[in-house]
């Protein structure tokens, strides 16, 4: 690669200062600007489709398939909702008022943050830094994006690319490592967008605290799969794997962890060793439709946790370092204390925990942090219900894994440990905008107005008591009867105000 696509040390604090001119310029306020910019995104994308297949498959030896679903149409999808709804979204959004202010003007402004810092991951190298970028385009901000250096492939990629397609003015990538990084958060943003661990996303809280700035956290932890005894075994055993496989157990919304009674947990064991062979066949090494672990210290890490399970391997269990490969692994009896139960896999081994009912899968998820994801498993409803509330997580899908987080109409995000905040479609062009709210007030009123200025006595008191107050809570259940009185009294109300603004004219 060229080394001009490399970003010095000295040069960073250089760079966000020209994007910053350029904000204060206006230079990414005009919506066309926004619009055009998120179209060369697009074919960025389209255009070098197939370079982009190569770079994830050198990172990740990510499937073709799974470059083209999980990554690029996702980013093109996304693209699609925010330029067809852009126009709406910035519109200013008009609010109700108080009888008090029922003369007045207000509504709220949909006003860009400023320049913004995206950081993220290797896992979906293209996905989780373009589709917040995309959102911070929208939004009309400046942008500098810092690829992950470990999927250093889709990262030099990004960096040859992003001058070719978008204005450098507005949009750039920094490359580079824990130094670069570090440079990078000595700096004043006016948000922080991190993907990854919880804790580096500490390191970016505290960073970004010195200079009050805002911060979207997506983090991860241990999403659990929790099933009933009345799940339909196949269908089961088949998306828990698909989503467990796949990028190689690389998601940050995989299943971590099975939770299901000891019938549940042997029908599973049956059923596993079949799903596999139909997904990958009996040479799972050799089929091209699985990914690799992303280096071999993620690879020993993972290792190390499959050598110390106190549980029993009853699905795959090859791995090879050299080709760094793991095969789909299903863990069973696995113990609440075991090691592969003390922190996030990120990787395909799969432990299944055997309880004695739901409840106790509740009270064991809701014993440690909040996960990112969870994941019911019922044809009940009530039963379904009954887990959403009372299991907190950032996100939720019912009888299958992660395809919520493709839905670009679902906000996505964690909550406590998992992350703070969210994104996706309209979601992230509310991320990086600032809602300014905002009141005009005629000079006409002032008539009305001047039951407000000292000197305050008993009767503007009264006045401003009754204008004030005149909505009353209602704790009871509403009737018809008050709600058609709540309504001849607003009407009065609104007569009076109109009334008392004619005597200006007077």
């Amino acid at each position: 690669m060229d080394d001009s696509i490399y970003t010095k040390i000295d040069e960073i604090p250089q760079i966000i200062q020209q994007l910053r001119k350029s904000f204060s310029e206006r230079l990414t306020k005009p919506i066309e600007y926004r619009k055009n910019q998120l179209h060369q995104v697009y074919k960025l994308l389209s255009e070098n489709e197939e370079q982009i297949i190569q770079a994830l498959a050198n990172d990740l030896s990510k499937p073709k398939a799974e470059s083209l679903v999980g990554e690029l149409m996702i980013l093109k999808q996304e693209i699609a909702e925010i330029v067809n709804n852009l126009d709406d979204w910035v519109k200013p959004e008009k609010v109700t008022m108080p009888l008090s202010l029922k003369m007045n003007q207000s509504y709220i402004r949909k006003d860009p943050k400023g320049i913004v810092l995206i950081i993220g991951t290797w896992n979906y190298p293209m996905l989780v830094l373009l589709s917040p970028f995309i959102g911070a385009i929208a939004a009309g901000c400046t942008v500098i994006c810092k690829p992950s250096e470990v999927a250093s492939h889709s990262a030099s990629l990004l960096a040859e690319l992003f001058p070719k397609y978008l204005d450098q003015n507005a949009y750039r990538i920094i490359q580079g490592g824990p130094t670069e990084m570090t440079k990078l958060l000595e700096q004043r943003f006016d948000h922080i967008f991190y993907t990854g661990s919880s804790a580096v996303g500490k390191i970016i809280m505290t960073a970004a605290a010195k200079h009050l700035t805002p911060v979207t956290l997506e983090l991860g932890g241990k999403s659990p799969a929790i099933m009933s005894k009345d799940v339909d075994i196949m269908i089961t055993a088949r998306r828990i794997l698909w989503s467990k496989a796949y990028n190689c157990g690389q998601t940050c919304i995989a299943p971590d962890y099975i939770l299901c009674e000891r019938s549940v947990q042997s029908a599973l064991i049956e059923a596993f060793p079949k799903v596999l062979a139909e997904m990958y066949g009996t040479e799972i090494q050799k089929n091209n439709s699985y990914a690799r672990i992303i280096n071999q210290r993620h690879f020993d890490r993972i290792q190390t946790l499959l050598n110390g399970t106190k549980g029993r391997i009853v699905a795959g269990g090859d791995t090879d370092r050299n080709d760094l490969f793991i095969a789909p692994t299903i863990v069973a009896d696995v113990p609440k204390d075991d090691t592969l139960m003390e922190s996030e896999i990120f990787g395909p081994i799969l432990p299944i925990v055997v309880v004695d009912s739901i409840d106790e899968a509740i009270e064991f998820v809701n014993r440690g942090e909040v996960p990112l994801a969870l994941y019911p498993f019922s044809k009940n409803n009530d039963t379904i219900e009954y887990i959403l509330d009372r299991v907190q997580s950032g996100g939720a899908c019912i009888n299958d894994c992660m395809i919520h987080g493709a839905v670009t109409t679902l906000p996505f995000g964690g909550k406590g440990n998992s992350g703070m905040g969210s994104y996706h479609g309209k979601k992230s062009f509310e991320t990086f905008s600032h809602e300014r709210s905002v009141l005009k007030n005629p000079f006409y009123l002032e008539k009305v107005l001047e039951t407000r200025y000292p000197p305050y006595t008993d009767s503007k008191i009264r006045l401003i008591s009754w204008i004030l107050l005149y909505k009353k809570p209602n704790f009871s259940s509403s009737s018809l009867l008050r709600r058609v009185f709540g309504s001849f009294f607003l009407a009065a109300s609104t007569v009076g105000v109109l009334a008392l603004a004619l005597t200006a004219f007077m």
